[in-house]
C-alpha cells in the first residue's frame, strides 16, 4: 500500500512534515522518505529502509538537519520515494500511491521515444514512481503530464509533485484512494489519511474528488483540474487498511466498523460467552457486534507491540506468520472453558487465523466461532498493492474452490460470491473444516456496503465479486 503527506507553509514546515508522514506508518513497512524545498538551499531529500526500525527513529537525525517551507513525505511498502527528478519542467519531487499493471508495456513504449534507461531496484523491478515521472515528462507541461499518466496507467495512480511553485496533488481518476486537504493559519497540507494533520493544528478544508488536480501553496489550495463524476473508492480502506480515526468521503472508519459488527450480529444465531476482535484490526467490528447482540465484549488475548512494531514484519510469509503468533499473548482466565466468537477484518490465506484458533484451543477455549468483517476474498486486488501474494491461489477461497471443482482451471466464480447459493455454502464449509473453527459466517456484501453508507456504484468491490 503506501501513504503520503505534504505541507506548504510560510515558515519552516519540517516539524509538520515529519509527524504528518509518521502518521501514515500503518500503510507501509519497507521504505520511507522526506523531501523539502527551501528558497536558499533548494531541494533536499532523505530515504530510509524502515523494515527493522520505525519511521521516527530512522528520520530523527534528518529532520534536525532539514529546512524548507514546502515538503512531501511518503511511507511505501515497495519502492523508495519521494524521488527528485530533473526534467524540462525543472526539478521536482514526486511521490505516488497506486498500482501499475501495464508497467512492462509502458516501459517498452517509453524506450521507443528515445528514453535511455531506468534504474533497476533489487529483484529487477523498475521503481513505479520513477516510471510515473518518465510518463509525466513526455508532455509539455506538468498538468498535462499528470493527466496523461493517470490515463495511461492500468490500475490506479494518486500522486504528489512538489515544485518551487507549490505542491500538486492529484487523486486517482476513479478516486480509488483518498486525498484530503487541511489548513491552519499560514499553512496548508495534503494527506492520504485525514486524521494525520489534526494534532498538528490543521482543520479539514476538503477532500479531492476523483481525478481532481489541485495545487497547494502557503496561501491556499486551488483546483486546476475539476473532479470527474465516476468514483470507485476501495471499500477495503474502511474494512481494514484505514486508520480508525480517519474518514473517507465523509464516512468515519471507526463508525463503519461498528456498523459492520452490528449487521453481522443481526444475521447470526451463535450464542458464545464472549465476543472478541482479533487485535487490532477486528476490535471495532467486535464492539459493534457485542453492542448489537448484548454478548459481552472481552479481550482474551492482547497484542504485544512495544518491541514488535508492524514495520518489523519480514517479507517471508512463514516468518510473518510466526511473528504474528508471537505478538498475541493469551489471558487464560478469559479463555479457559469459554465459547469465543472472534471477528477479524478478513481471511486471506487462512494461515494466521488457523494458528490463532489452535492457540485458543490450546489455551483452554471450548469453542471458537469466526466472523470475518467482509465477504470471502475471491480475487487479488488489481488496483492497489494490498498483498505480496504472487498468485490468487494463495487465497484460501480459491484453494477450496479448486478442490470442490476437481482441479478445473476455468471456474465461474460468481456462484461462490452469492451467499444464497449452494456453491457458496460448500466453500464456507470447506474453509471451516480446513481452519478448524467451530463455525464460520462471513459478512455479506450487501451488508458491508450498507455499513459504509454511500452509493454502491461509488465503491470498488472487485476483490469480493470481480466487478470492475
Amino acid at each position: 500500500m503506501g501513504g503520503f503527506f505534504g505541507v506548504a507553509a510560510k515558515e519552516d514546515c519540517v516539524f509538520d512534515l515529519f509527524f504528518g508522514t509518521d502518521y501514515h506508518s500503518h500503510l507501509g513497512t519497507r521504505r520511507a522518505g522526506l523531501a523539502v524545498y527551501d528558497l536558499k538551499k533548494g531541494f533536499d531529500r532523505a530515504i530510509h529502509n524502515i523494515e527493522n526500525a520505525p519511521f521516527r527513529t530512522k528520520f530523527d537525525k534528518d529532520v534536525s538537519e532539514m529546512s524548507g517551507f514546502m515538503g512531501i513525505g511518503c511511507i511505501s511498502d515497495y519502492e523508495p520515494q519521494p524521488l527528485l527528478v530533473r526534467s524540462h519542467f525543472g526539478t521536482y519531487a514526486i511521490a505516488t500511491v497506486g498500482k501499475i499493471n501495464n508497467a512492462d508495456q509502458i516501459i517498452k513504449d517509453i524506450f521507443k521515444t528515445g528514453h535511455m534507461h531506468f534504474l533497476e531496484m533489487s529483484g529487477g523491478d523498475i521503481n513505479a514512481t520513477e516510471l510515473v515521472a518518465a510518463i509525466i515528462d513526455q508532455k509539455s507541461n506538468l498538468i498535462e503530464g499528470i493527466q496523461y499518466a493517470q490515463q495511461l496507467v492500468d490500475g490506479s495512480l494518486t500522486l504528489l509533485v512538489m515544485t518551487p511553485k507549490g505542491i500538486y496533488a492529484a487523486r486517482d481518476r476513479y478516486g480509488r484512494t483518498p486525498v484530503s486537504i487541511g489548513r491552519k493559519e499560514d499553512a496548508y497540507c495534503v494527506s492520504f489519511e485525514s486524521f494525520a494533520y489534526l494534532n498538528l493544528g490543521y482543520t479539514e478544508e476538503r477532500e479531492l474528488g476523483p481525478g481532481e488536480v489541485a495545487v497547494i501553496t502557503p496561501e491556499g489550495a486551488a483546483t486546476l483540474v475539476q473532479p470527474g463524476k465516476e468514483m470507485k473508492i476501495c471499500t477495503f480502506l474502511w474494512v481494514y487498511y484505514g486508520y480508525p480515526s480517519s474518514s473517507y468521503e465523509g464516512i468515519s472508519v471507526e463508525k463503519m466498523r461498528y456498523n459492520c459488527g452490528r449487521l453481522l450480529a443481526r444475521r447470526d444465531d451463535a450464542r458464545p460467552d464472549i465476543v472478541a476482535g482479533v487485535p487490532d484490526s477486528g476490535t471495532a467490528h467486535a464492539i459493534g457486534y457485542a453492542n448489537e447482540s448484548g454478548i459481552p465484549f472481552s479481550r482474551p488475548f492482547i497484542k504485544y507491540t512495544p518491541t514488535w512494531p508492524r514495520s518489523f514484519m519480514p517479507t517471508i510469509q512463514s516468518k510473518r506468520n510466526l511473528i504474528a503468533k508471537m505478538k498475541l499473548i493469551p489471558v487464560h482466565d478469559l479463555i479457559q472453558g469459554r465459547s469465543l466468537l472472534l471477528i477479524d477484518d478478513s481471511i486471506v490465506r487462512g494461515t494466521q487465523m488457523r494458528e490463532t484458533t489452535e492457540f485458543l484451543y490450546q489455551s483452554g477455549a471450548k469453542e471458537v466461532h469466526v466472523r470475518p468483517a467482509c465477504p470471502p476474498l475471491l480475487y487479488g486486488c488489481k488496483y492497489l498493492n494490498f498483498s505480496r501474494s504472487s498468485s490468487e491461489m494463495d487465497l484460501i477461497t480459491r484453494r477450496v474452490i479448486q478442490e470442490l471443482e476437481g482441479g478445473k482451471k476455468d471456474v465461474d466464480l460468481l456462484p461462490y460470491a452469492d451467499p444464497e447459493s449452494p456453491e457458496y455454502e460448500a466453500m464456507i464449509h470447506g474453509i471451516n473444516t480446513k481452519l478448524n473453527f467451530t463455525s464460520l459466517r462471513y459478512h455479506r456484501l450487501d451488508d458491508m456496503i450498507a455499513s459504509v453508507g454511500i452509493d454502491k456504484c461509488k465503491l470498488c468491490t472487485y476483490c469480493w465479486n470481480g466487478k470492475e
